[in-house]
């Protein structure tokens, strides 16, 4: 049996009217892609972001918190540990500078320890708005900006100086790492890291080729290597007079 399939009827208005659009397609088609905008074009936008940080702050004997005043003051960033991220700042009394500071020692800087919110790492953007911040509150001297931080806070000051090297005057980071592509970046700047030869959480071996890198690339860094000594690098560091001595005989450079 021969099976007819049905052909679609073109009579009626419908019809007529499908007579007319079907051999126009290719032209509307053609009319539609011609007409329409270019698939890309180049644009240009300057857009701001606003951060909320919580961070302890210690002011230097002689502060004059009255602002009636011109003398400006050198700041030292310090950035924590992974073991004190969250939404405790009391953490961050417990560790490092802070923990000096809370014993009672005092420091010729303004002194800024800022709170990592937990399952994070250092926000850099944020931090740099951190020290915009500082620079206009408590009167900072722009040559004078120095950066440490141990462990996690240590690849913080790696990375956060080699994004703008030229806004820092020296650097300490204690028991951290970095990446070799920042050498040429990171070879005017002064640099003094430390490290535990024991270190089992952060091996010797994730800083001493960035080290050489610099080195290699003109720098001069030096590296303060504890014998016997593991992941605990900072607590001899920052009972050590040597290092801030050694950051404020340093200023920014020129542009």
């Amino acid at each position: 049996m021969q099976r007819v399939q049905p052909r679609p009827s073109w009579s009626g208005p419908a019809g007529r009217f499908a007579s007319v659009l079907v051999p126009l397609l290719p032209l509307l088609a053609f009319a539609m892609a011609n007409s329409a905008p270019a698939a890309q074009t180049a644009a240009h936008a300057t857009v701001r972001a606003s951060f909320e940080m919580d961070y302890l702050v210690a002011l230097p004997p002689g502060f004059d918190q009255s602002g009636h005043t011109s003398t400006t003051w050198p700041l030292l960033l310090f950035l924590h540990g992974m073991g004190e991220r969250g939404a405790d700042l009391e953490k961050v009394r417990r560790v490092g500078l802070p923990a000096r500071i809370e014993a009672g020692q005092t420091y010729p800087f303004v002194v800024l320890s800022p709170l990592c919110p937990d399952d994070e790492w250092w926000n850099l953007a944020a931090l740099e708005a951190l020290i915009e911040h500082a620079c206009t509150t408590y009167r900072i001297d722009r040559e004078r900006i120095y950066l440490t931080g141990l462990s996690m806070g240590g690849f913080g000051v790696w990375a956060l100086a080699a994004r703008h090297p030229e806004r820092y005057a020296a650097i300490a980071p204690i028991c951290g790492g970095g990446d070799i592509k920042w050498a040429e970046r990171l070879r005017d700047l002064p640099v003094w890291a430390f490290h535990g030869a024991e270190d089992q959480v952060v091996p010797l071996s994730r800083i001493q080729p960035l080290l050489n890198a610099i080195e290699a690339a003109g720098g001069a860094p030096r590296l303060t290597i504890y014998p016997d000594v593991g992941h605990d690098s900072w607590t001899a560091t920052y009972a050590n007079a040597d290092l801030y001595r050694w950051l404020l005989s340093h200023r920014r450079s020129a542009p």
